[in-house]
């Protein structure tokens, strides 16, 4: 048993064991980093209301898109986490985490996040299941670009932590299947407090587009050998949802938005309450996109064997 314990600790970086230790190790050091940059991202939210002179204790905080703005830089704690483990614990290159200096792979990634977002609204805006309300009036540019600021820090946490440390520590030790499930499997987890209070249907529709968008980011990864074009798509598929669509991100209400837009109703073609991301439309167009992006990695592959 002390063997065992010694194995899957994260405090080290040993990987001569079994498949199934090294998975339940990375899943270990996972939670760590999950945990770290949570509490180094509430500490900084915390600083900034004492600076700011909210009496917190009390429940005295900022308005409520200052507070949104801040959980959502916040999460700089968890990259910063992730990559001092990968530094200190793992001992490893920040390039083998998919953190290389091909960093135009963000625009890539936001190119192909847009793209992606404009297919699956439109093919749902056909079903009748979202309707375009117009311009919003009271459009604020610097909300908007602190907003996109945010979305970039917090989709570039979820992709360090899942494709970064996950992801990449095992890809070439276990089976490629195994090391896709297991970083799906705490992308997953990460989201699964946005279900609370939704419909049956609703959960599985939205856990199915969760592990699809989680394959998409994993071939990417896999096949630019970094994370940034991950980043990109993520980053800009959540910014254009929820501050220039105004839908529902992940169950979560609109921000302040360039365009109004609305579900009508409420069904498995608009996803309900917890919005297109719970879409089977949206499901449909993402599992296309998924299984494109794998034959694109197999060839690549297969040309490099050659």
């Amino acid at each position: 048993m002390r063997k065992f314990i010694k194995n899957i600790s994260p405090f080290n970086n040993r990987t001569d064991m079994p498949a199934a230790m090294l998975v339940i190790k990375k899943l270990l050091a996972f939670i760590l980093c999950f945990a770290a940059g949570t509490l180094l991202g509430n500490a900084v939210v915390i600083g900034a209301m004492i600076v700011g002179g909210k009496k917190f204790l009390q429940g005295e905080t900022f308005t409520e898109s200052t507070m949104e703005l801040l959980g959502l830089y916040a999460m700089a704690g968890m990259i910063a986490a992730s990559v001092l483990y990968w530094k200190i614990i793992e001992k490893r290159n920040l390039s083998e985490m998919g953190v290389t200096g091909h960093i135009g792979g963000l625009f890539v990634g936001a190119l192909i996040g847009t793209v992606l977002l404009f297919v699956c609204v439109s093919a749902i805006m056909l079903t009748g299941s979202i309707s375009f309300e117009g311009l919003s009036q009271d459009i604020n540019t610097s909300m908007l670009l602190l907003m996109l600021g945010g979305y970039i820090i917090q989709s570039a946490a979820e992709e360090f932590l899942c494709r970064g440390l996950v992801l990449c520590s095992l890809k070439d030790r276990v089976p490629m299947p195994v090391a896709i499930a297991a970083n799906t499997f705490v992308f997953t987890f990460n989201h699964w407090g946005n279900f609370i209070g939704s419909e049956p249907e609703y959960i599985f529709s939205g856990l199915l587009c969760l592990i699809i968008i989680s394959c998409i980011f994993s071939f990417l990864t896999l096949k630019t050998k970094s994370i940034w074009t991950a980043c990109g798509l993520h980053s800009m598929w959540n910014f254009c949802l929820s501050c220039i669509l105004g839908l529902a991100l992940s169950g979560e209400g609109a921000s302040a938005a360039l365009i109004d837009m609305k579900s009508v109703g409420k069904n498995l073609l608009n996803g309900g309450k917890y919005g297109i991301e719970a879409s089977l439309v949206t499901g449909m167009v993402l599992a296309a996109a998924s299984v494109l992006l794998w034959f694109s990695y197999k060839k690549d592959n297969k040309e490099r064997q050659v």
